[in-house]
């Protein structure tokens, strides 16, 4: 039985964040993924400690910015002790510090490995994860997310299918080159064209143009471990909270 999570960024529009998460353990989710302003400061843990404990929910992963865990690995390992977080994701990369080449791409991965590293010393792992630019050809026909990966290799993946297929990847081949890699993945789906232009042109999973269910057995053959429902702008985080679980559980 898959224990689904949610990424807490999907309801940052629906305050507070304490009915939020008793709305999510009512509906049957098990686990939540934090975001950066949930963990950027000594206030915002204490709050969220509170509020997983009162709801009773685990927070495995959650993303942490990477200037953060650059500059204090054991600060962050401390947060992540208090939430019961195992793996750090970084979760963007702004475009004015985003690569532009092979060789950029490689070295961010580097970085991230380097990053990696040191967090692991304070016993916790430290993920990675995409949106489309990683997935956009460069000059020499290769993808970022291939450089950046096969430079980072203690680096996991967690893996946001939706935004890799609006960059025109099939996210098989993602699965096939990189699947050991993916510890998680977000559950996104694309609205069919001219729909849900109120939410981005985003879907609830199983509710859009993706084949979930194809993907879903795909990523338990390779062994994803978290599974975490995520819409970028929802108009109801309620509805979709329960319609994204429902999906995933079908699949």
């Amino acid at each position: 039985m898959t224990a689904f999570s949610y990424q807490l960024y999907s309801s940052r529009n629906f305050p507070p964040l304490g009915d939020t998460l008793t709305m999510l353990a009512g509906l049957g989710y098990a686990q939540v993924e934090g975001y950066g302003a949930l963990v950027a400061d000594p206030d915002a843990v204490t709050a969220l400690e509170v509020a997983l404990k009162d709801a009773g929910l685990e927070m495995p992963t959650s993303h942490v910015g990477l200037d953060m865990i650059q500059s204090d690995p054991a600060g962050v390992a401390q947060i992540a002790k208090r939430l019961g977080m195992r793996t750090a994701i970084v979760p963007y990369i702004m475009p004015d510090v985003r690569p532009t080449d092979a060789a950029g791409w490689s070295a961010y991965g580097a970085g991230l490995e380097s990053a990696a590293k040191a967090l692991a010393g304070h016993g916790v792992g430290l993920g990675y994860h995409n949106h489309d630019f990683e997935y956009a050809t460069l000059a020499d026909g290769s993808l970022p997310i291939d450089h950046l990966l096969r430079n980072a290799p203690s680096v996991v993946y967690e893996f946001d299918v939706a935004w890799a297929v609006r960059a025109g990847a099939d996210p098989m081949d993602t699965v096939a080159q990189h699947g050991s890699r993916i510890l998680s993945v977000h559950l996104k789906d694309i609205a069919a064209p001219g729909e849900n232009e109120d939410e981005d042109g985003w879907a609830d999973v199983g509710h859009g143009t993706m084949d979930w269910a194809a993907l879903f057995a795909a990523f338990k053959a390779a062994g994803t471990q978290y599974f975490v429902a995520e819409h970028d702008n929802p108009s109801d985080h309620q509805r979709f909270a329960r319609r994204a679980l429902a999906s995933a559980q079908s699949f």
